[in-house]
Formats: structure tokens, sequence, C-alpha cells
């Protein structure tokens, strides 16, 4: 082994067999520092995955308690405004990400919106949630009910869609109209899934702008600028600022069936435009 002092760096050669390996300290510093900064987003994830179960244990005799003292559609309403404006305020402030919000003025808590935003992280939905004024439910695919405890809430808050199934499916459109007409707004992510490709987007399905055309509702757009960086691009978690950005809603009540894709197009641009430029404004 030996050690030279080449540009104020020191080179270390290990032979192995018969081939010599040289390795800066500059670069090993580097990958120490990438590989403590993986761990700690980890431990961090780990952190708020308990903590989020914890959260969860504490909320259920809460919002089993609700559903006693005033059944039926009030208790449903109740126990959605918890979740989205106690719950998780609680745990964001817990894991220390703050959110910050730019546009939420164009939104009335009071009417019912078919809402859509882009999706990149299992933090999503909370964010969404939190950035929201009111309270809406959440189209959530039947994978989640399968989820220790957070199952239980999903089965309760949401509208659950079976995609392998048609009848599934055209249940829940039925299902989504109904809770519209209730007053309840409708979030619904247009990807379908979250988004694991290079592309700020994934492609966009009919779903959500067929149903607020038919129903009329405004479809209001939510994007999440930053959520990648807070979330290590799904490999951790660490403190931080998510950004989100809401739209002026844009109106459906004149639309028609052949409206759909000009709408979904226009809709993809808008969140394609605020991800590209990481624009608030």
């Amino acid at each position: 082994m030996q050690c030279e002092v080449v540009s104020a760096k020191c080179e270390v050669t290990l032979p192995l067999d018969n081939v010599d390996f040289v390795l800066t300290t500059s670069h090993f510093g580097l990958y120490l520092r990438r590989f403590m900064k993986m761990l700690l987003y980890k431990i961090w994830a780990a952190y708020a995955a308990i903590l989020f179960l914890l959260l969860m244990l504490v909320s259920l005799p809460l919002v089993g308690l609700n559903m006693i003292v005033t059944p039926g559609a009030r208790a449903l309403h109740n126990n959605i405004w918890y979740l989205h404006h106690v719950f998780t305020p609680t745990f964001l402030t817990l894991v220390g990400i703050r959110v910050k919000v730019t546009g939420r003025e164009y939104l009335d808590p009071k009417q019912s919106y078919v809402i859509v935003g882009n999706h990149r992280s299992s933090l999503d939905f909370i964010v969404n949630a939190h950035a929201f004024p009111g309270i809406f439910r959440f189209l959530a695919k039947q994978e989640l009910q399968k989820i220790p405890i957070f199952g239980f809430v999903v089965r309760k808050m949401c509208l659950i869609v079976d995609r392998s199934s048609a009848m599934s499916r055209a249940r829940s459109v039925v299902a989504l109209k109904q809770n519209l007409a209730e007053g309840y707004s409708i979030f619904i992510y247009p990807e379908g899934s979250r988004n694991k490709s290079d592309d700020p987007l994934g492609p966009f399905y009919d779903g959500a702008f067929r149903i607020a055309i038919q129903t009329g509702a405004p479809v209001a757009v939510q994007t999440l600028i930053n959520i990648h960086e807070i979330t290590a691009n799904g490999s951790g978690l660490r403190p931080g600022v998510v950004r989100i950005v809401w739209e002026k809603p844009i109106v459906t009540a004149n639309m028609g069936q052949e409206d759909i894709q000009p709408l979904k197009n226009r809709v993809e641009e808008q969140m394609r435009a605020r991800l590209e430029n990481r624009s608030e404004k």
C-alpha cells in the first residue's frame, strides 16, 4: 500500500487479484455523505410511518365514538373533517413538514369540486387534504384496504374501486356522482397510480374529466411542485416545505362529451407548466 500527495488528495492503491483500485479521499467523503443522507432519510421515513400508525390508533376511538354519537351522514362528514384538519396538520408538524399553499383563495369550501392532482409519493394524500379548505372523499384503489389500521379508515372514508373489475369501476362512477350531489368534493388522481417515471407527469385517464362534465362540477387543479424532493424520489423522507399550487377552478357546466379530451389536455398543460417551471405564480 502506498500513499502519495497528489493535488492535495490522498490516493490509496490496493492490489486485489492483480487489479489496482485507486480511491481518492474526496470521492470517499462524497459517497459517505450520500450514504449517510439516504440513511437519515430512511430513518425519518420509518419514524413517520410509525408515528402515522400511532396517531391512527389514537384517532380510531374518536372516530368510532363520533359514529355512535352522531350516526349517518353527519358522522362521516365530521370524521373526514377531523382527519383533514386535525390529524393531518398534527402529523405533518411532528415530522417537520410545512405546507405552503398558493391559490387557496380560488376555492369555495362549500362548493363541490372534482379535484385532480399529480401523484408522486405515499405522502401525497396527506398534503392533498391539508391544502384543501373544505373536505373531500378520495377515490382509492382496493389494495389500500389491506393496510393494517389505515385500511379501516380507507373503507369508511374513501370511495373504493377495483380497477381489475368493470363492475366495480361502474359502481364507483355511480358513487362518485352521488357524493358530488350530496355536497362532497371528490379527489381523483388522473394518472391512476403513483408516477414512478422520470417524466413529471404520467399519462392521464379520462375518468375524472368525464365525471366532472357529466355532473357539471368544476374541476379544481392541485399541483404538488416539489414533493419528490421531500420524499427523496420515493426513497425516504426529510423535513422541509412542500409547495402546492391551486389553479382557478375550471367551469364545466356548458361542456359535453366532446370536451373531455380538451379538458384533460388543459389540466395536464397547467400541471406540466407548474412542474417544469417550478412556478407558484
